[in-house]
């Protein structure tokens, strides 16, 4: 599981294998796992939960994380691109 960056002690994450799903991250505290918090990519160049019901990392927490994505993302895009083959977003 390729790690792109680190925010506030998170490892933000992809998996090898994807199956062809839309442009996302995983967000772990510690090791990364496929249970890990997900965010989707949206078109907009913005990130969203993909489970707003999600607590395992607090909301404090949760919005720096996906302030730092947002001003990342062309990065994690291209990441993602280069790394996977394509690109598609969630919405």
């Amino acid at each position: 599981m390729p790690k792109i960056l680190e925010i506030n002690g998170y490892q933000i994450s992809i998996w090898s294998n994807e199956n062809n799903e839309p442009i996302h991250v995983h967000v772990s505290k510690r090791r990364p796992s496929k249970n890990s918090t997900k965010l989707w990519l949206l078109s907009n160049g913005t990130f969203v939960m993909a489970n707003p019901n999600d607590k395992r990392i607090s909301p404090k927490d949760m919005r720096a994380i996906i302030a730092k994505l947002n001003q990342n993302a062309v990065l994690i895009k291209n990441f993602w691109i280069s790394y996977h083959g394509y690109e598609k977003y969630y919405m």
